[in-house]
């Protein structure tokens, strides 16, 4: 499988690295802690067993970085799916053989995540953590690719 990723301008991941910089010296979950080489905050637009009819990706986009939120048992931060956000992901969404109804148009939810399998006992001390995450302002300037059977990224 294979998935579309957006890759955020250098202030964007700074500020969601601090984010989980901050989870992990707290002691809570954070996606600081996760050591694979290909560890870098992203948005993900599909998942699709196929790449070979996606589309020239026009970049960068702005995009907006909201509250932390909870989406199941993820901690992220919310992303505006300003309008040239959703027109690039429906774009993408058309193009490829998707493999994640989640991922459809109407039903995504855009964000980046800040720490995956949050246990029940660290919600609330890790929303109240990051309560005062002021909105941010940015560009998405890159997409790659992560192959979750070889689990390398390759640059779109």
């Amino acid at each position: 499988m294979h998935t579309v990723e957006l890759l955020f301008d250098a202030a964007l991941e700074a500020g969601v690295r601090d984010a989980w910089a901050r989870l992990q010296a707290a002691g809570l979950r954070s996606l600081a802690a996760h050591g694979h080489p290909t560890n870098r905050p992203h948005l993900t637009l599909v998942t699709t067993g196929r790449l070979d009819r996606l589309p020239t990706l026009s970049l960068p986009v702005p995009v907006s970085l909201g509250p932390a939120v909870m989406l199941g048992r993820t901690l992220a931060r919310a992303v505006d799916d300003g309008p040239e956000l959703r027109k690039l992901h429906d774009l993408v969404w058309q193009s490829v053989e998707p493999s994640n109804p989640l991922h459809s148009p109407g039903r995504w939810m855009p964000h980046v995540s800040l720490a995956l399998r949050v246990p029940a006992t660290q919600v609330s001390p890790a929303l109240d953590l990051l309560r005062d995450l002021a909105p941010a302002h940015g560009q998405l300037v890159a997409a790659r690719s992560y192959d979750t059977e070889s689990r390398i990224t390759v640059d779109l």
